[in-house]
């Protein structure tokens, strides 16, 4: 029987996490997110200054997560190699390169060009931070960072609140130009912490010495991970028979990307070990339909309170604030609780009860139902955000951490290119309230198929495989 008070002291005799990481981990995560939220009020502004239809414009969406979903994993793999400085300080550059780039933009065929940079750019902050979460558990020899990983999840909820609200601003004073103007100080922070906080090296994998860097990076797998990926969010982007090539075309480039990594002596994504990896790979499929959900709520309601219901787009923003805000306190109440089976099934049936609420709405609906709504999704934005990433966190192989976390960015934007286009068919030309209904019974699909995933999961409490241990 062990002393609680002889545990205390050798507790706090350990070396703990270093605090002064938290600024650049904090602001290199959240640059992503605070993209995604200040676009969705934007988009209609955008649409009416360029004349053009809200089917258009959603490639301001899909621009940049399908940068980002190829981005993530990559970036993921060279922090784990390299450690996450020098690829913190490349990325979050580029940031500042996209905001003059979107804000001097002429036509929305540059604005697109500027979001893709922007995901290229924001792919390394979350991959970073939890390569720094892995680096320092190894140094203090503590591996629970549950205050860190709440940490993360209510930062980038309370950018989500503080997004869309910020963009309505933005725009109310500077026009829609001002929502990618913002990012030029963001980059220049974001540099300037990671030059002065973050180590020179904190790699989670094998030392970049050793052995040829094309081959350590395998550099054929990345190509054609990204060649399969592009056109399997090709055809998501336009969902439509006559591309059915494009599904075909995806499925080839997947079984070359198979055959490639399974006989790959340092592979890109080890699929020996995912796919002996169960728990993972069930929160990766998670994920996936979890921001199905997620993302049409976010784009595709955001459109609907501006053109079927007649908010302006700051007021389109403020009727989200519920919403973040219960996510923020949901996110801290329920953070150093270690169950996740329990927070994914509260989510679940959170989005469910949110989706039957918006079939409801109408035009001529009080204001408070709109409130009411965005408060219920609350629940599932704290709760399965905060899940997720806890675990993955504890499911990855820790030398693979950053890549792994990639990854579950990349099937989350594999949902939202999904949201996306289900959002642009359920819309078409303009965003009315038939629409949104048509979108609701999408998520509503979705909220079911995820509800049932995580129902009949039996890989919960397994941090791995015991095959995929011995595969390592």
């Amino acid at each position: 029987m062990t002393d609680p008070k002889t545990d205390a002291m050798r507790e706090a005799d350990e070396p703990g996490f270093d605090r002064r990481l938290l600024p650049p981990m904090l602001l290199g995560s959240v640059l992503n997110p605070i993209n995604s939220t200040i676009i969705s009020v934007a988009l209609v502004p955008i649409g009416d200054a360029l004349g053009t239809p809200s089917s258009q414009t959603a490639w301001l969406v899909s621009a940049l997560y399908l940068a980002t979903s190829l981005g993530q994993p990559v970036v993921g793999r060279l922090i784990d190699i390299f450690g996450p400085r020098r690829l913190f300080l490349l990325s979050t550059g580029l940031v500042g390169v996209a905001g003059v780039a979107g804000t001097l933009a002429p036509n929305l065929g540059v604005l697109i060009v500027a979001r893709v940079l922007l995901g290229f750019g924001t792919c390394a902050g979350y991959p970073a931070a939890m390569a720094l979460l892995r680096s320092e558990a190894k140094r203090t020899g503590r591996d629970s960072p549950g205050g860190v990983l709440t940490a993360l999840a209510v930062a980038n909820q309370t950018v989500a609140v503080v997004g869309p609200l910020l963009g309505g601003l933005l725009i109310a004073v500077g026009g829609w130009r001002a929502t990618f103007a913002l990012n030029v100080p963001l980059a220049v922070a974001a540099v300037l912490l990671g030059l002065l906080r973050l180590p020179k090296s904190a790699a989670t994998g094998e030392s970049p010495q050793r052995g040829r860097l094309a081959a350590r990076l395998d550099l054929p797998g990345m190509g054609l991970f990204a060649a399969m990926l592009t056109v399997l969010l090709l055809f998501l982007m336009n969902l439509h028979l006559r591309n059915w090539y494009l599904l075909v075309i995806a499925v080839v480039a997947g079984a070359a990307f198979a055959a490639r990594e399974l006989r790959a002596a340092t592979p890109f994504i080890d699929l020996r070990v995912l796919g002996g990896n169960t728990p993972l790979l069930a929160t990766y499929g998670r994920a996936l339909v979890a921001y199905v959900v997620a993302y049409a709520f976010l784009y595709g309601f955001s459109q609907w309170t501006e053109e079927g219901y007649g908010l302006t787009p700051f007021h389109a923003g403020l009727v989200q604030i519920p919403m973040f805000l219960l996510a923020i306190g949901v996110s801290i109440i329920s953070g150093r609780r270690k169950s996740v089976r329990e927070k994914l099934l509260v989510g679940a049936v959170g989005q469910i009860v949110a989706c039957l609420m918006i079939l409801t709405l109408t035009g001529e609906s009080p204001l408070w139902t709109l409130l009411l709504v965005a408060l219920i999704f609350g629940v599932p934005q704290g709760l399965n955000n905060l899940a997720l990433q806890n675990s993955v966190y504890f499911q990855a192989d820790p030398e693979r951490t950053a890549s792994s976390a990639g990854l579950l960015r990349t099937f989350a934007y594999i949902g939202s290119m999904i949201a996306s286009s289900a959002t642009a068919v359920s819309f078409g030309q303009r965003a009315d309230t038939g629409g949104m209904h048509r979108l609701a019974w999408v998520m509503l699909g979705a909220g079911v198929l995820y509800l049932l995933l995580t129902l009949f999961d039996r890989t919960f409490g397994r941090a791995a495989a015991p095959d995929a241990q011995a595969a390592k």
